[in-house]
């Protein structure tokens, strides 16, 4: 019988972690056109959807606005409660695209997207931080660090250039090419049912 705890299935594993991790952005370019085809979004799942979609790329502006990747373990804004605010942040807003497309297909196909490439993100990111930081992340993660951080460790203030170094500008962007190209197609699907009630 196939040892699946052996080294060549720990290997093969960790090598799809690393490949889901790093093409996490192409796959999402890729499933954001099947979602646009399967969206069939209206005027209020548009208006509920993309309000939480709003709160989760808040959340990431936030988290964006404290972290100094590969410098730290960042400890301060929502990263005294979370250890992936980031991710957390783009759950929500995957929950709200799915709602504003009013479709299920589409939210089954943002859930597996999700659920596999933040999942892998995150154990690839935490491999990494333990390599780098070592005790320092184990004791960050176990919630040790809070209570010894310095308190200008945990209550630096958020900074907007920080989240300008950290890109998340193409998030907001992202987020905002997508509630116009789903208001356009919410725009269409109206005026094409309201011309064929017509007929």
């Amino acid at each position: 019988m196939p040892d699946h705890g052996g080294p060549e299935h720990r290997h093969y594993l960790s090598a799809l972690v690393a490949a889901l991790a790093r093409l996490r952005v192409a796959l999402g370019w890729v499933c954001g056109v099947l979602v646009l085809v399967l969206a069939q979004p209206t005027g209020r799942s548009l208006a509920v959807g993309m309000s939480i979609a709003s709160i989760g790329e808040a959340i990431r502006i936030w988290a964006a606005g404290h972290l100094y990747k590969s410098r730290e373990v960042t400890s301060s804004g929502p990263y005294r409660f979370v250890g992936h605010p980031l991710y957390v942040g783009s759950t929500v807003m995957g929950i709200g695209v799915a709602i504003a497309c009013a479709s299920w297909p589409v939210a089954v196909l943002i859930a597996v997207y999700l659920a596999s490439t933040l999942t892998a993100a995150i154990k690839s990111e935490e491999a990494y931080l333990r390599r780098a930081f070592g005790e320092q992340y184990d004791l960050y993660r176990s919630g040790i660090a809070a209570r010894r951080a310095s308190p200008g460790a945990s209550r630096r203030r958020f900074s907007l250039r920080q989240v300008i170094a950290n890109r998340e500008y193409r998030a907001v962007v992202g987020l905002a090419l997508a509630i116009l190209m789903l208001a356009l197609k919410a725009t269409y699907n109206g005026m094409f049912w309201r011309a064929a009630a017509g007929r």
